[in-house]
């Protein structure tokens, strides 16, 4: 996944685990922002004005929503490993890898 490259690649030129997800979480925010406005330009003209209201409190309800979850995984860094990640992922992927099959 592009964070976990981005987070890899940070600790692999030396930066601590919190600045390289802090950079990882940094680099979203255009990606996201852009793959939603091509997304609206393509298909806003299939949208009601009622429609856009509700695709507002969504985005509204998501910018918070998403800044809670990155207040709260900076602050489980500070004080964890990705150990416990890295094996939960490597499972995942036997798995999806055993379900296809």
């Amino acid at each position: 996944s592009r964070s976990a490259a981005t987070i890899v690649g940070g600790l692999a030129l030396g930066y601590d685990r919190e600045t390289a997800v802090e950079f990882s979480f940094l680099l979203a925010v255009p990606t996201m922002l852009a793959a939603s406005g091509l997304d609206l330009v393509k298909s806003g003209h299939a949208f009601t004005s009622s429609q856009f209201g509700v695709l507002a409190v969504g985005f509204i309800v998501s910018a918070f929503v998403a800044g809670a979850a990155i207040v709260w995984l900076l602050r489980f860094v500070r004080n964890h490993d990705f150990t416990g990640f890295g094996i939960y992922r490597m499972i995942a992927a036997v798995a999806y890898f055993l379900l296809i099959k």
